[in-house]
Formats: C-alpha cells, sequence, structure tokens
C-alpha cells in the first residue's frame, strides 16, 4: 500500500486501548459521516497498548482503506501520550478527536468541522455532553464539580470539559504539547496558545461494548493536574513571582517576630525560651527558601527560552497554503522534531509504529 501523496484536509484522531468489539463500527460510523461531507480525511487510530488484540484488528481494517493509519505504541502510556502520538501525525489543516468507545457521535464530526469552515473566528470547537447517558452518578457528579472548578480556575469557561469530540485548526494543535494526564486540559492548553474556543452541544450515548477506564479515583487527579495547570498558565514564565510571593508572605511575619523579640531581648527579657522564637526562625528560614527556589526558576527559564526550547509568543498569521491544504513537502509530511533528527519521514498507511 503506498503513501497518501495529497495531504488529507481533515485528520481525524482516536486513542484506542481495549476495544476490539467496538472498533469495526467506530471505522464504519467515522467512514460514513465523513462521506457525507465534501472534507477528504484521515483517521489516525493510536493504539496504546491494548492487549485485547485492537492493535492486530486495525491492521487487519487498513488493509482496505487507505485512509485508516493505524499507530502502535510499544505499551499503555496514557490517554495523553496516545493523543500527542496522533498529533505528531496530523497532515489535514483540521483536527478532530474522538472517543473509540462510540458513546460519541461520528455524525456529529460535519456538525463541528463546518463551524470551523464557516466561522474564521473560532479556532477550537468543543463538543458539550449536553444530556449525558451515562448511568452511573459516580461519574457526572465528579464530572460537574471538575468542569466548574477547572472553568474557574482557567479562566476557560466550558460546561464539558471531559467531552472527547472536539475539532481544532491545525496551527492549535502544533503549539501544544501533551504529556502526564494533560488531555483533560486540551481548551486550557489551546487557550494559552491563542485559541478562540466556542462549545456545541452534541450526542452521547451509553457505552454498550466494552469497559470504561474511569472510575472515582480520577477526581483527584484531576485536582493535582489542576494546580499543574493554574501554575503553567499564569507563572510559567515568571516563577520568582509564584514562589517569590510566598516566600514573602513567610518571611515577613517572621522577620516582624523576631523583629518584636529582639526589643523584648533589649529590654532584658528572656526569649530562649519562648515558641514564637521558633515560629519566627522556620518563617523565615522557609520564606528565603522558597525565594531561592523562584531565583532558580527564573535561571532555568532564561535558559530555557533563550536556547530556543520553547515558544514565548505566537503570532496569528493569515492563512497561507498549509492552512488550504496546498502544503509543501516538509508540511504535508509534517515529521515529528524526534523523527527528523533521525531521518524518519511518514510510514504507508497500515504500517505499525
Amino acid at each position: 500500500m503506498q503513501p497518501i501523496s495529497t495531504p488529507p484536509e481533515v485528520s481525524i484522531v482516536v486513542p484506542i486501548y481495549n476495544e476490539v468489539d467496538n472498533l469495526p463500527d467506530l471505522v464504519t460510523r467515522i467512514e460514513a459521516a465523513m462521506r457525507s461531507q465534501p472534507l477528504s480525511f484521515e483517521l489516525i487510530a493510536v493504539d496504546d497498548g491494548s492487549r485485547d488484540g485492537s492493535g492486530k484488528l486495525l491492521l487487519e481494517l487498513a488493509r482496505t482503506r487507505p485512509w485508516l493509519r493505524p499507530v502502535l505504541l510499544a505499551r499503555n502510556y496514557g490517554q495523553s501520550s496516545g493523543l500527542q502520538a496522533g498529533f505528531d501525525r496530523v497532515r489535514g489543516r483540521y483536527v478532530v478527536t474522538l472517543d473509540a468507545d462510540l458513546q460519541n457521535e461520528p455524525d456529529d464530526i460535519p456538525l463541528l468541522l463546518n463551524r470551523l469552515e464557516t466561522d474564521p473566528d473560532v479556532d477550537m470547537v468543543s463538543g458539550w455532553r449536553k444530556d449525558r447517558q451515562d448511568a452511573a452518578l459516580s461519574r457526572k457528579l465528579p464530572s460537574k464539580i471538575a468542569n466548574r472548578l477547572i472553568s474557574q480556575a482557567t479562566g476557560v469557561q466550558l460546561h464539558d470539559y471531559g467531552c472527547a469530540l472536539k475539532a481544532y485548526r491545525r496551527h492549535i494543535i502544533d503549539r501544544i504539547h501533551l504529556y502526564g494526564e494533560l488531555h483533560r486540559f486540551i481548551p486550557s492548553l489551546a487557550r494559552d496558545a491563542g485559541a478562540r474556543i466556542t462549545e456545541v452541544p452534541v450526542r452521547h450515548h451509553a457505552r454498550t461494548r466494552g469497559v470504561s477506564k474511569y472510575g472515582i479515583d480520577r477526581t483527584f487527579r484531576v485536582i493535582l493536574d489542576l494546580i499543574l495547570m493554574v501554575f503553567l498558565m499564569r507563572y510559567r514564565q515568571r516563577p520568582l513571582h509564584a514562589f517569590g510571593g510566598v516566600g514573602l508572605w513567610l518571611a515577613t511575619p517572621g522577620f516582624l517576630i523576631l523583629a518584636w523579640l529582639f526589643l523584648l531581648k533589649l529590654f532584658g527579657h528572656d526569649i530562649g525560651g519562648r515558641p514564637l522564637l521558633i515560629v519566627g526562625v522556620m518563617l523565615v528560614l522557609m520564606g528565603i527558601t522558597f525565594v531561592a527556589a523562584g531565583l532558580i526558576g527564573e535561571l532555568l527559564t532564561r535558559i530555557y527560552y533563550e536556547s530556543g526550547g520553547g515558544q514565548q509568543y505566537y503570532v496569528n498569521e493569515p492563512e497561507t497554503s498549509s492552512e488550504t491544504g496546498a502544503n509543501s513537502p516538509a508540511d504535508a509530511q509534517h515529521i515529528p522534531p524526534t523523527q527528523a533528527a533521525h531521518g524518519q519521514g511518514e510510514r504507508p498507511p497500515g504500517t505499525p509504529v
């Protein structure tokens, strides 16, 4: 099977983990949905180390479908890594994501794409499962709490952060990088990269095959990841303001306490056995430690940006040929930096990675 010479207009990325029962129906329904609209497409199906034969089935399905591109990861890395593996290989000017469990409705993909096509002021369309079909309260209630908490903390107001069905302009995907479990915060990362975001209601179905990969313990991980996201969005380029601010709040009362005890000592009072002395010393030491951590963070930030390790800002350029599908050869291949360094290009569809 030969590589597709003309880059598709839409790249659909689906991370997969132990969904062998859903794959045939998923591929068929995505094809039917995309054939109903004029844009060409590819489906990048990323098997995240499944143990139920999902990867083998993907290769079989790809033999007769040149638009299906399986990516087989060496082991289970998690949903964020699965999505990033797909993002590294997209070639379309639009990128769509959805889950493989068929709770998302593939027929809603043209709805999201149409919004991007007709509204130049929108860079990302996020699905909103307005009528969720999850029966378990243990999924609905934590999800509502998490959505409100994330919206308030990040400033990106969405009803449904957890909906996997989303559509993006390609340049937004090129600007964000996922690791850990940051897939839950893609809208926040996209906004940080300059995306203009809107939300549209989409359909949602109850799971009929396979087993859910989510549990109540996810709530605690979301809180920890949210702390990371708030820090990255507000203090990534100025860590001294974060650590130094905490340090000053700690050190200031510590210095005042020590100054008060010093005055008492001058007037002949014994301060050696006072617990307040220990409190003052500890506050000052903790404050100095936080300020020092902030200074080290500033040095690391300067090294990171001055060595070309990251972008300090993004510029909204007028749409060029790469945005309209007439990509240059380098853009068409969209070789990830790690592959480019080793001379690796795109693999033919149906070839495991």
